[in-house]
């Protein structure tokens, strides 16, 4: 199939296109199901120069094996969507994947996006981490209203996180370090300066602290980076995960939540290319034992 970009319903819903997304959707599509692959075009093997432990590649950059494996995936079958995901939700046994460039629905889905997004390099962060810093507005904002916040990003996800918090807190501020908008802000509710760091009163966020010298106060910061992650999905949809963020599955992919599986270096394990595969089958082979069950 083309890529498609506009609402429809699928048999699964793949998010994340690396290895085990990848993997999952070769085998549900030859298993006769419909599959939509959703990625953002950027993974971990993007960081590899060079790949020589991978059965039958010889020596491939990590950016090469990534190509080949979405355009095998499309040849297959599989309905391929290059977008950044802005929110996932979960209501009366569908999930609603929406991005930047439309929604989409499933009965069952598959989180493949890797590790946990690493949090923004910006002193604060870590420290201040459960003290006023989150990633996810559609569960936090309740505990800011009244409140000032602060969303750090520029693109789609930041456009959803900032709207989500925008009519529940007092006030919401757009910080784009150092980037430019790509949607449309009051221009005294964004702040364009790079973040020198996040900081502290009474032990919780303080506010911001801009390298031009200038200053906001804020009780909150949401980090909404990219696309939304696997950490951030895990909160918004109650998904069980390890200390690490990691998301905690069975031997076929499934979580806690019925329907919904994860696969690859998002999930509890070794962050190899070779058990990546290896989730992406078993998690096929669940979701489509799993739907003939249902039939």
């Amino acid at each position: 199939m083309q890529e498609n970009n506009k609402l429809d319903n699928y048999d699964v819903i793949i998010i994340g296109g690396g290895p085990a997304g990848v993997s999952a959707a070769l085998y549900i599509v030859r298993g006769g199901r419909n599959v939509l692959l959703v990625h953002n075009g950027v993974s971990a093997l993007h960081k590899a120069e060079l790949i020589q432990n991978y059965y039958g590649t010889g020596e491939i950059s990590g950016a090469a094996l990534y190509d080949v494996g979405i355009e095998q995936a499309r040849r297959v079958g599989a309905c391929v969507v290059n977008a950044q995901v802005t929110f996932v939700e979960f209501d009366h046994g569908v999930f609603t994947v929406k991005t930047e460039t439309g929604d989409y629905a499933a009965r069952r889905l598959i989180i493949a996006t890797g590790s946990p997004r690493k949090k923004a390099d910006i002193e604060g962060i870590a420290e201040l981490d459960g003290k006023g810093i989150s990633y996810c507005a559609v569960c936090d904002a309740f505990f800011y209203r009244k409140k000032r916040v602060g969303v750090i990003g520029a693109g789609a996800f930041a456009e959803h996180e900032y709207y989500a918090l925008k009519n529940v807190v007092g006030d919401a501020f757009l910080l784009t370090d150092g980037d430019s908008p790509s949607f449309e802000v009051d221009k005294d509710r964004v702040y364009t300066a790079k973040i020198a760091r996040i900081t502290e009163r009474d032990g919780r966020v303080g506010g911001v602290e801009f390298e031009d010298g200038t200053s906001i106060p804020l009780d909150g910061v949401f980090i909404a980076l990219g696309s939304m992650g696997s950490a951030s999905m895990a909160k918004t949809l109650g998904i069980l995960t390890d200390k690490s963020g990691d998301i905690k599955t069975d031997g076929y992919g499934r979580t806690n939540i019925g329907g919904l599986y994860a696969a690859g270096d998002c999930t509890v394990g070794i962050k190899q290319i070779g058990k990546a595969v290896v989730d992406g089958m078993n998690v096929a082979f669940g979701v489509i034992a799993d739907i003939k069950e249902d039939k």
